[in-house]
């Protein structure tokens, strides 16, 4: 299989691994994204300065952590989640997995192809019959770096997100002047309130489904530590700081979109600049993501040819008005994807003592009823929980799941009973 294809149905081999930067900047690029900026938006007007600090922190911590321990597997094994998803879920049950991560990813694509075509007619005064050929446009531009592979997503990441810095620090050096100093954002006082567990939900739901399928990319480090600390450094503090300017463009001039900001503080060319390298960075991982699924789903390698089918879908749901849908669709992410990751991660340590075979060498059950029995339990009490749901649905389903191996290894094996 040619490396340009990025190995859809296999573990990536030494000869192809990355290096440290090239990791970085693929990651930071994914989660630089515009829909996280809505979310701290969100969150910027329901709490205090300090508060907003600690619900970041905590939020993204959880988050950064949970993507870490699977970006560690991935590189141990080559392989990305749906692929390491067979081994507790089994050959046919792992298509759950296919499906909850590839709707959630093609959602995401879907709302970052409506969010350019709306906010571009409204930032350049375009007529509004221009929005759905813009989405059209989009919706199948933005795939082409994805259809390449990781080579052009990389390439694309590193222009990319040094701009995005760049362009965040003028935003927040003009915001600090504009409000009298950062100290002055700890005298602002919220305008609506949100329960503190909903917030860290809200937190850890925007780029859940990122983290869990950050897999398949994290599995071409060439050594743990670039595996791990890269994705702390993209899910952590990337995504920490998404949340971080969403809060503050909502905090001082009522826009949780820093693109909305940068044209409030007059910096037009700017803004326009930051919404192609925002959306573009993540609606081809995002799309990317969705080939991953569809290929393990439908047992394929053409991942190309996924990508592009993606991408259509994709904007006829753009097209059909998931722009407006978002907030219920994070909630959604952070209660029911969470658990297929700690059960990967239980797999893996538990089971197979962070040494599994490889895939072709070992025979799997059509369904795993220990892995499928433990995500239904995890994803239940995550759902009714009134506490924090990912974390808790990652605790239980990854405690059920390792109860459910010793229940099963603990029984005897049965003998053929003498002819």
């Amino acid at each position: 299989m040619s490396q340009t294809n990025d190995y859809p149905l296999s573990a990536v081999p030494q000869s192809a691994r990355k290096g440290f930067w090239s990791t970085a900047f693929v990651l930071l690029g994914f989660t630089f994204f515009t829909s996280t900026m809505w979310a701290g938006g969100t969150l910027g007007t329901s709490f205090s300065f300090g508060e907003l600090l600690w619900i970041i922190l905590i939020g993204n911590l959880l988050l950064g952590s949970y993507a870490a321990g699977l970006a560690y597997v991935a590189y141990k094994t080559g392989l990305n989640s749906v692929l390491l998803g067979r081994y507790c879920f089994g050959e046919q049950g792992s298509k759950l997995a296919d499906f909850v991560l590839g709707f959630t990813q093609i959602g995401w694509y879907a709302w970052g192809t409506a969010t350019i075509a709306i906010i571009l007619v409204k930032l350049l005064e375009l007529p509004e019959a221009y929005t759905t050929p813009l989405m059209i446009v989009f919706g199948f531009g933005f795939c082409i770096t994805a259809f390449i592979g990781y080579q052009a997503l990389a390439l694309l990441s590193k222009i990319s997100v040094p701009a995005m810095l760049a362009f965040i620090g003028i935003s927040i050096y003009q915001g600090s002047i504009d409000i009298g100093g950062l100290a002055q954002l700890s005298n602002i006082s919220p305008t609506d309130s949100m329960p503190f567990a909903a917030a860290i939900t809200m937190v850890f739901g925007t780029f859940v489904s990122g983290g869990t399928q950050a897999t398949n990319w994290s599995r071409f480090a060439k050594s743990g530590r670039i595996a791990v600390v890269t994705t702390l450094l993209a899910f952590f503090i990337g995504n920490g700081l998404m949340v971080f300017v969403g809060a503050f463009g909502a905090m001082i001039y009522q826009q949780a979109d820093i693109v909305d900001v940068l044209v409030a503080q007059g910096f037009i060319l700017i803004a326009v600049l930051m919404l192609f390298a925002n959306i573009w960075t993540t609606q081809d991982n995002t799309i990317y993501n969705f080939a991953a699924a569809g290929c393990n789903l439908l047992r394929t390698d053409k991942r190309r040819t996924i990508t592009v089918v993606g991408a259509a879908i994709g904007t006829v749901l753009a097209v059909f008005g998931m722009y407006n849908m978002l907030i219920p669709f994070l909630i959604l992410l952070g209660t029911f994807i969470p658990p297929i990751g700690a059960i990967i991660m239980a797999d893996f340590w538990f089971k197979h003592r962070s040494n599994p075979p490889s895939l072709d060498k070992i025979k799997l059950p059509a369904f795993d009823a220990c892995g499928l029995s433990a995500y239904a339990v995890g994803s239940a009490a995550a759902y009714f929980s009134p506490w924090i749901a990912p974390l808790v649905g990652i605790v239980v389903s990854a405690s059920v799941y390792a109860l459910l191996l010793y229940i099963r290894s603990a029984q005897p094996v049965a003998k053929p009973s003498a002819s």
